[in-house]
């Protein structure tokens, strides 16, 4: 029943930046009680998890955007954000928002949009 919807993304050059937004739409009272993640997947490769954020506000990233991108939520306005910097042909993928049914950021997620694509080149 939860939707959760990203936007942001496109084609940039390496070095760019790209910021990616995620709203709710349905139980919009989980973007301010639930853990947040946002996760990416390039063709035929297993998709990965790039940065979490809880319902207090702290955040963990995968050690190959860490410096690089921050990911924020604003609860008032139910929207969850990836910054993204310094964006290398690595970080080519679809990228993913998702949530959790709990405050507590874990491995497994019950919410996820439609994917935005981001390609660097």
């Amino acid at each position: 029943h939860v939707q959760l919807v990203e936007s942001g993304g496109g084609s940039v050059q390496v070095g760019g930046s790209l910021r990616l937004s995620c709203a709710a739409a349905g139980a919009q009272y989980i973007y301010g009680s639930a853990c947040m993640g946002w996760f990416r997947q390039a063709p035929g490769q297993e998709r990965e998890a790039v940065a979490g954020i809880d319902s207090n506000g702290s955040t963990r990233y995968d050690d190959s955007v860490a410096g690089r991108f921050t990911i924020s939520r604003d609860n008032a306005r139910n929207t969850l954000y990836l910054q993204m910097n310094g964006l290398t042909p690595e970080d080519t993928a679809m990228y993913y928002c998702a949530a959790r049914r709990s405050p507590v950021c874990g491995p497994l997620y019950t919410y996820w949009g439609q994917g935005t694509q981001v390609t660097v080149s």
